[in-house]
């Protein structure tokens, strides 16, 4: 008679490791296939910029780009969905408040007081008329609202920021940052030509090129056209006007809580206040303290673009072209109507008070 041993049923149970590590590793698990896929979409914008002429081009917008490709050619896999919401959510967020730790309020302080002042006129003067201008032509609120955020503070940055808040579609942030791209670079394109007509010395284009472009590589680009002084004097008052960014997603969060607490009777879900900005506001205050070392600041600048491109980059990967597509034309005509709105007003400001 073979003589049979009853197994001890807790040494049959599966270890926390064969069970995937318990909760946290399993959400962990869920996340990872869809995160390293927005990883490589980042990676991949970067390394389209090595091609001789891309490097103008934001990896910000190569990302979404390359995102919106692959999602409209291939479809995105139901097991990267995870990935990419929290790449979206999480990680979009995180690099937000990180990119305080590229501003200081001395930057503020030597654009001087009334370069400051038109900085501020002309972002909040092109956000509200934006806004304005989209009701008259008929374009939703939230896609309105997003062009506005882009051409007034900072391109894709500030779109991907204040929808947080404004809570439009993937279809309306990845519209709002081609009509920031498109005319963006138009500026980019067309100021260092226009220049010699304007009547301004370098101060004065720096301040404009600052005041107006979108993004902050195209305020770059188109600067230092004007000379060294201009370039330096441009970035820091674009700098000055990303700074802005925070009061302006405050101000919307806080607006769009006042009114959904008329709406919850109807059942409408209140927006969310956006926190996270508190946070991008902390990190200024450390930056201006001086506790930063200076050898710190280039990677933590390039660890927050490469983010703020992995955020992006999933932003592609949740856009269908075909409701793109839907959306017609009024849009890009309203961001074309932003884009010389805060072009001239920036340079009758400058005209006028400089």
């Amino acid at each position: 008679m073979t003589d049979k041993t009853v197994a001890d049923p807790a040494t049959l149970a599966p270890s926390p490791l064969a069970r995937g590590g318990g909760p946290l590793a399993t959400a962990f698990g869920g996340i990872l296939p869809g995160l390293a896929y927005t990883v490589l979409i980042a990676a991949s914008a970067y390394g389209l910029r090595q091609i001789p002429g891309m490097g103008l081009v934001s990896p910000l917008i190569l990302a979404i780009a390359i995102g919106m490709a692959l999602h409209n050619i291939f479809g995105t896999a139901a097991i990267a969905k995870p990935g990419v919401k929290f790449a979206l959510r999480r990680i979009l967020r995180f690099a937000i408040v990180l990119l305080g730790l590229q501003l200081t309020f001395e930057q503020v302080r030597s654009v001087g007081l009334t370069g400051f002042l038109i900085v501020a006129g002309t972002l909040f003067a092109t956000f509200f008329a934006t806004r304005w201008l989209g009701r008259l032509m008929g374009v939703d609120k939230q896609l309105s609202e997003l062009i506005a955020a882009g051409t007034a503070i900072c391109g894709a940055s500030a779109v991907i920021a204040t929808n947080t808040v404004t809570r439009g579609s993937d279809e309306d942030v990845a519209y709002a940052v081609a009509c920031v791209t498109v005319f963006g670079s138009l500026s980019m394109l067309l100021m260092p030509v226009l220049l010699p007509y304007t009547g301004l010395d370098a101060h004065g284009f720096g301040l404009w090129t600052g005041a107006s472009i979108h993004e902050v590589a195209q305020v770059v680009a188109a600067a230092f056209q004007g000379g060294q002084q201009a370039g330096e004097f441009g970035t820091v008052a674009k700098l000055s006007r990303v700074m802005l960014l925070a009061p302006l997603v405050i101000g919307l969060g806080a607006a769009a809580v006042i009114r959904a607490r008329g709406d919850k009777a109807a059942g409408h879900a209140s927006p969310p206040m956006p926190w996270f900005v508190f946070g991008f506001i902390a990190m200024v205050m450390v930056a201006s303290s001086g506790w930063v070392p200076a050898e710190v600041k280039m990677p933590v600048a390039t660890t927050t673009t490469f983010l703020l491109a992995v955020a992006l980059g999933a932003m592609g990967l949740e856009t269908d072209i075909a409701k793109l597509r839907l959306k017609g034309i009024k849009p890009l005509l309203l961001g074309a109507a932003a884009w010389l709105f805060i072009s001239a007003l920036s340079l009758i400001l400058i005209k006028t008070l400089m």
